[in-house]
């Protein structure tokens, strides 16, 4: 009896631990358009942890803001971009050009 409450329980949960786990790349990144700007280590904006390699940067927790005020404040530290997202939320290409202004 004892075996079937466990595995009566793991079954319910087992939804739980299978939930997909959204990467922080994927939800925070940047693209410069000149990659000689880019930091040579972790550089914090805004509470986000920035970390780039070549042309492509990409971070970790940040205070919670509109997309496009973060994507001003990378750009003041980075120079300009050609891809911006934050926290799942990608920039189009007007955005773009008003943040890069």
């Amino acid at each position: 009896m004892r075996s079937l409450l466990i595995a009566a329980a793991l079954f319910v949960a087992a939804p739980a631990f299978a939930q997909p786990v959204e990467t922080p790349a994927a939800a925070t990144r940047a693209v410069l358009a000149d990659a000689a700007k880019a930091p040579a280590g972790r550089t914090i904006i805004d509470g986000a942890a920035w970390r780039c390699e070549g042309s492509s940067c990409t971070a970790t927790g940040g205070a919670s803001q509109p997309a496009a005020r973060a994507c001003r404040r990378v750009v003041a530290r980075f120079g300009a971009v050609t891809e911006f997202s934050w926290k799942g939320q990608a920039l189009d290409a007007a955005a773009l050009a008003t943040c890069n202004a």
